[in-house]
C-alpha cells in the first residue's frame, strides 16, 4: 500500500506551503490521480482520515481527489487513446510502437486555506 507514503508526503509538502505562506489551518487538499496510477482511491481517503489527525495544521481537512485520465502515444501513426481500453497495442495501426503519455501521476493540483 503506497497510498500512506503519498499521503505522508502530501501532508509534509502542504506545511511546507503554509509555512512558506504563514497559514495556520487547511480547509481542504486537492490531488489529482492517474488511472493507472495504482493508487486506490478508498485507501487513500482511509490514510489521509488517520494520518491528518496526527497534524495540527490539517486536522479537520477534506481531501478531494480527482482522476486523470490515462492516454497512450502510438509512435507509429502519431494519434493518442484511452489507455485502459485499449492498452499497449494502438487501437488504430494495431503498432506496439506506444507509450504512456498521461495517467501514472500523482499532483497537488490545490491547497485551501481556511
Amino acid at each position: 500500500m503506497h497510498e500512506l507514503g503519498i499521503v505522508f508526503h502530501v501532508i509534509k509538502s502542504v506545511e511546507k506551503v503554509a509555512k512558506e505562506n504563514d497559514i495556520t489551518e487547511i480547509a481542504s487538499v486537492t490531488l489529482e490521480l492517474g488511472q493507472v496510477s495504482g493508487v486506490v482511491f478508498s485507501y487513500m481517503e482511509d490514510c489521509w482520515k488517520w494520518a491528518v489527525k496526527k497534524t495540527e495544521l490539517l486536522q479537520n481537512a477534506e481531501l478531494r481527489m480527482e482522476e486523470i485520465p490515462a492516454v497512450t502515444y502510438c509512435e507509429e501513426c502519431g494519434k493518442t487513446y484511452g489507455t485502459v481500453e485499449h492498452g499497449k497495442i494502438c487501437p488504430h495501426c494495431q503498432s506496439e510502437k506506444t507509450y504512456l503519455i498521461q495517467g501514472n501521476e500523482a499532483n497537488i493540483k490545490e491547497i485551501e486555506a481556511c
